[in-house]
């Protein structure tokens, strides 16, 4: 029975210190963690407003990419005529 007394002394002065001491780095961890969150939250909800004009910008890029295949398309041709 005096064993069992002397390993809880030991548990409680020893081994409990650490443990805490664990959990306060996990826990300050996990602070820096919730607080690069709440930025990268923030960053994406002011994105979003800058986003609105991407599909007149795609709309736009779509029109230059169409004609300009047209042009290749008649330049191959000529090119093809001038080496045939």
């Amino acid at each position: 029975m005096v064993l069992w007394w002397i390993g809880n002394v030991v548990l409680l002065v020893m081994i409990l210190p650490v443990v805490i001491a664990l959990l306060n780095r996990i826990l300050a961890a996990l602070k820096r963690i919730r607080a690069a969150c709440d930025n990268i939250l923030a960053g994406g909800g002011a994105l979003v407003g800058e986003l609105e004009c991407v599909p007149d910008g795609l709309a736009k890029t779509d029109a230059t990419v169409r004609a300009i295949s047209v042009g290749a398309v008649r330049y191959a041709g000529s090119v093809a005529k001038l080496l045939g």
